[in-house]
């Protein structure tokens, strides 16, 4: 049997890679009591045998699954760290994929399968959900977030039918689960699902003390210039030191029934050309959202201003307003320095409060504040 989760927690304690933290360390413990109970975990088939028939199955067959994880925290807090020690634990045995990407995939089979000849009257989700459950006994999804109808309702199903062919899940999320979808469309229909993910899951908060992510970011420069091949590059290292070199996928917000494109997103990571927020027309609830959905926001080639670009400025100074609200971090690169990127008369005030908040996000003091969502 390899180490387990609390195993591998206190050696990365022990060897000064992390500072002892009594939330991590219960986390672990918790993971690791779910490593041994998986060690002889094995869920029933997919097809279904006479005791399924008869109803006998939960009474007499096979053994009711563990129960999952659900470890949901702040930005920064070890969340995903602390899962990956479970999957490296066991690795013939867990799946582990974001969140997003998983709901990717699932549209994009739903759509595959139903593009098949015959596939008219076909309900594709409890097929897709045995192919999943047929691979993996544990499925481990990092950073589980529910932000429209479509997925709401997907979600619901999928989950339903890995949980009733007896999967483990553990999953990361910023949110508690009763705040998954919160406001959404029509959210009455994914309450159930809810319940059942507490009833499935055991629901942790972790609340580190301190900021894991920041020693990636601390004594790194956020504002680079002038743009260009070298600022290209260190925005490049930023988005690999923070998302874990993982691929840049799309992403979308919905904002008052409008659809916000992200160009790349990972690990509450968002990474957006200047054109992309400030050159189309976006207002304060766009930003705001991105503020509060994305702890880290890197912008590539901001531009000199002139008078000519004035609504242009005017939404750049309500983009770092929001960012600024929200404590996101901005890293960016810059044709020139904060306080001549705009020289315009319109907007001249506000600019300057712009020129301040920008010097402010690169200080050491604001970056290590909370993210606020």
């Amino acid at each position: 049997m390899t180490d387990g989760p609390l195993t591998r927690y206190r050696a990365l304690v022990d060897d000064g890679s992390l500072k002892p933290d009594p939330a991590q360390e219960l986390a672990a413990e918790k993971l690791n009591s779910l490593h041994h109970a998986l060690q002889s975990y094995k869920p029933k088939s997919g097809g279904k045998g006479w005791m399924d028939r008869f109803g006998l199955t939960g009474k007499y067959g096979a053994e009711p699954p563990p129960l999952g994880l659900y470890l949901y925290g702040g930005v920064g807090v070890g969340k995903s760290m602390l899962m990956d020690l479970l999957v490296d634990s066991m690795p013939e045995r867990a799946t582990r994929v974001h969140f997003h990407e998983f709901m990717r995939d699932i549209h994009g089979e739903v759509h595959r399968m139903r593009q098949l000849p015959g596939s008219d009257d076909g309900d594709p989700i409890p097929g897709i959900a045995d192919g999943i459950a047929d691979a993996s006994i544990l499925l481990c999804f990092d950073e589980m977030e529910v932000r429209d109808i479509a997925d709401a309702m997907i979600v619901a199903r999928v989950f339903a039918r890995l949980f009733e062919r007896g999967v483990v899940v553990v999953t990361t999320s910023n949110r508690h689960p009763d705040d998954l979808y919160k406001d959404g469309l029509q959210r009455d229909k994914f309450l159930p699902f809810i319940e059942l993910l507490k009833d499935r899951l055991d629901v942790l908060q972790l609340e580190a003390r301190q900021d894991y992510r920041l020693g990636r970011i601390l004594g790194e420069a956020v504002y680079h210039t002038p743009s260009g091949v070298a600022a290209t590059a260190a925005l490049d290292a930023a988005w690999n030191r923070l998302t874990d070199d993982t691929d840049p996928q799309p992403d979308s917000l919905t904002v008052k029934g409008r659809k916000i494109v992200v160009p790349a997103a990972a690990h509450q990571v968002a990474r957006f050309s200047f054109s992309d927020l400030c050159e189309q027309p976006m207002g304060a609830a766009d930003y705001l959202e991105i503020g509060a959905q994305f702890c880290t926001v890197i912008v590539d080639g901001i531009p000199a201003l002139g008078p000519e670009k004035r609504d242009v400025a005017r939404r750049f100074v309500t983009l770092i307003d929001a960012l600024y609200e929200h404590r996101s971090v901005l890293i960016c690169s810059a044709e020139t320095p904060p306080e001549t990127i705009y020289d315009g008369d319109d907007w001249k005030f506000e600019f300057k409060r712009t020129v301040s908040r920008l010097v402010e996000m690169q200080a050491e003091d604001y970056i290590r504040q909370r993210h606020v969502e």
